[in-house]
């Protein structure tokens, strides 16, 4: 048991200021809270009607705010970069499910570009009724622990140093849950931000928030997990953010027409109750419902994306998740009144390994990410592994996205001879190997061993290896799934183009919340020309960018559709729930507004972060390439594996008859055929978001959405 009196009695307060409170009005306060780490500066900074017009909360004002702090030389490092963390005007509304989203951006250690990363908890419209749009943070600590509590009933903001504390999550936020709420009853009035231990010894450390489960009696975790934004936390010595409010009830956002927003919440709730359980079952089994579809379409990473299926992926059913693992039954919502309550949770789980070994713990999911990622990814198809292996990502503060991507590679590379139980220390890390796999992330967590290599990523390792001359560059070039620097997240790409656009054209990596087109190419052909993959990777970028402006989640948009939906004239794009989002902005700020302005609005920041990127060197046509294994088959195994499918398609796609070929000579057909296609789609895409052919916004176009701001102009007119 923690002593959390003498926790407490530990804190030494550095700083301490109290502000003037302001409620929301039409849901902003326009006041961000800035806090610099390296001098103990605690202030309020006003929000200019610029700023609220072209960037409007979220990812927007973190983007904008990075912008202004850094130059183009300033590394992750460094003081100077931020830890921005905001909602947006319809974040924290409780009449209509997902808009609980916290959106973080900063200079990411495995990109050295802008990373936005989005997390569910509580901790953004928290601050939001403490009397602020969000929070930037900059500056370093000292070298002990810091806190930052931001206390929204008495108005005032501390910095604290904090010496007892533990640092891994899952007892981090059990601990200032209890410490500072008044009672039982008043956990639920605080969130946590934190990290862990392994955050600080690996750069794909990732950021927890936290929520407390009334019915559990637990505080919760949600996660920001990609880029390392965990890692610049911990280099910035912070320990933990906390916000306490008095309370959430009735019209926070102090919105225009809240019966609007009201009469939209019943319909999606109805839509819920009487249809999840035959579309998608988010309520019983949460994300993790796609582990089977995925693996039905040929689409779950299995052993680096060289294949997307296997045999034994039946052992990782969804159902049986639903049916052995996740407790049935529960609210399981990660924001107040959100009724997809796809927060799934494995109660009780008995540890097997680790410093908690022994210890019957919650374990938050697995969503479908991490029953890719922490297994079928690394060959492995064992479910109390991914569940034991996501409590530790989890609590040592690691993306489990980017680990499973990277133990894909790392596993790949033993099998062919790049590693051995030499380089890695003993541990045999062949696919399948759930021994080697465990003990890895261990020793990442205490950066220890092969652990302090394993966790810098898959482009440190590939020229990591290279350098050492263990094996070939090419070759790890073409099974290396990253791009811009950030790990490939869970889903086969090969067969669908416009899906290898939605990885390798992101602004920030392949991250699949910006772009998931897979089965509206692959699977239902709706857009088989270039021009329409093109209109569909401008379209749903822009579309989902919104989302992240807002303070929204994505899954109520499509993972539950209406009934009538199919018969929509676009139905991938969900037109009544589209409506619902258009409606409910107007009612939350009162301003015009239809589902084209919400285009507009992503475009302007889309085109920023693209603009950023380009300012820090990077941002342009040969940025966005990709590995090959993304886009077609890298080995001989791998093509065999699907000879018919290929040697099918070099006859009907590429005009060329296989007889006669070895597999060798066809690899190299396939390559050459979708390598150009590949190249035809950035043209396209390109065009169509009205950039040139290297990739870099053109100023006519700039003009034409309102971002023609000086700043901009200077950084992308010599590249015209």
């Amino acid at each position: 048991m923690h002593d959390i009196q003498k926790m407490k009695d530990a804190h030494k307060i550095l700083k301490e200021w109290s502000y003037e409170f302001t409620p929301l009005d039409k849901g902003y306060t326009d006041k961000i809270l800035y806090v610099n780490l390296s001098d103990n500066t605690l202030k309020e900074k006003a929000v200019s009607e610029e700023v609220k017009e072209k960037f409007i909360g979220g990812k927007g004002y973190g983007l904008r705010l990075l912008w202004d702090a850094t130059t183009p030389e300033t590394k992750w490092d460094d003081p100077e970069n931020e830890i921005n963390i905001f909602s947006g005007p319809i974040g924290g509304i409780t009449q209509y499910s997902g808009t609980g989203k916290s959106l973080v951006v900063s200079l990411s250690p495995q990109t050295d570009i802008p990373i936005d990363s989005n997390a569910g908890g509580y901790f953004g419209p928290f601050v939001k009724f403490a009397g602020f749009d969000g929070i930037e943070i900059q500056g370093k600590g000292a070298t002990k622990d810091i806190i930052v509590f931001i206390d929204g009933v008495n108005h005032k903001v501390q910095i604290l140093e904090a010496p007892l504390e533990p640092m891994d999550s899952h007892e981090l936020a059990a601990i200032l849950h209890e410490m500072y709420a008044d009672d039982d009853k008043d956990k639920k009035n605080i969130s946590v931000v934190s990290t862990g231990d392994a955050a600080g010894n690996s750069l794909i450390g990732m950021l927890n928030f936290s929520f407390y489960d009334l019915k559990r009696k637990e505080a919760r975790l949600k996660q920001a997990g990609r880029g390392g934004i965990g890692t610049v936390f911990r280099n910035k010595n912070l320990k933990a953010l906390v916000v306490k409010i008095p309370g959430v009830k009735g019209n926070l956002n102090n919105v225009v027409d809240l019966k609007a927003i009201m009469e939209r919440g019943k319909r999606f709730n109805r839509e819920m109750r009487e249809l999840d359980d035959s579309q998608a079952e988010m309520r019983t089994k949460g994300t993790a419902h796609l582990t089977n579809v995925m693996n039905d379409y040929d689409l779950l990473p299995v052993n680096n994306f060289k294949y997307g299926n296997s045999p034994e992926a039946v052992k990782i059913h969804s159902d049986i998740y639903k049916e052995k693992y996740f407790t049935q039954g529960m609210p399981d919502g990660c924001w107040i009144g959100c009724n997809m309550s796809c927060s799934k949770g494995v109660d009780n789980y008995e540890l097997r390994t680790g410093p908690y070994k022994g210890q019957k713990v919650l374990v938050e999911g697995p969503e479908y990410e991490s029953a890719s990622s922490l297994g079928s990814i690394q060959g492995i198809f064992d479910p109390e592994f991914t569940i034991e292996s996501n409590f530790y990502c989890d609590t040592y503060g690691i993306c489990t996205i980017s680990r499973g991507t990277i133990m894909g590679f790392v596993m790949e590379c033993y099998e062919n001879g790049i590693l051995n139980e030499e380089r890695t220390g003993g541990l045999k890390l062949n696919f399948g190997n759930s021994d080697g796999s465990m003990e890895l992330l261990h020793q990442v967590a205490k950066g220890e061993g092969f652990g302090k290599i394993a966790g810098k990523g898959v482009r440190w390792l590939k020229k990591y290896f290279a350098d050492q001359n263990w094996g070939n560059p090419d070759f790890m070039q073409d099974i290396g799934m990253e791009n811009k620097g950030l790990e490939y997240s869970q889903y086969v790409s090969k067969e669908s183009l416009a899906q290898q656009g939605g990885y390798a054209m992101t602004n920030k990596g392949p991250q699949h919340d910006e772009a998931w087109l897979i089965f509206m190419d692959m699977v239902n052909n709706q857009i088989p020309t270039f021009e329409k993959k093109a209109e569909a990777l401008h379209y749903f970028p822009m579309f989902r960018t919104w989302f992240g402006l807002q303070g929204l989640c994505k899954l109520p948009w499509n993972d539950v559709e209406p009934e009538s939906n199919a018969e929509a004239d676009e139905p991938a794009k969900v037109p009544e729930h589209v409506d619902n989002y258009v409606t409910i902005y107007k009612a939350v700020t009162g301003k015009p507004f239809d589902k084209f302005e919400m285009i507009k609005q992503s475009e302007r920041v889309y085109n920023f972060q693209r603009i950023f990127s380009i300012r820090r060197g990077y941002g342009l046509r040969k940025h966005d390439a990709q590995p090959y294994r993304a886009a077609g088959p890298v080995t001989v195994e791998e093509y065999e594996s699907r000879a018919e499918r290929y040697d099918k398609q070099m006859t009907d796609l590429i005009g060329v008859a296989p007889e006669g070929k070895t597999t060798e000579e066809k690899l190299a057909i396939h390559r050459k055929y979708r390598e150009d296609q590949y190249e035809q789609l950035l043209d396209a895409v390109y065009e169509r978001r009205g950039w040139n052919k290297n990739g870099v916004p053109k100023i006519s176009f700039l003009k034409e959405i309102g971002m023609d701001l000086p700043e901009l102009i200077k950084v992308v007119e010599p590249l015209q």
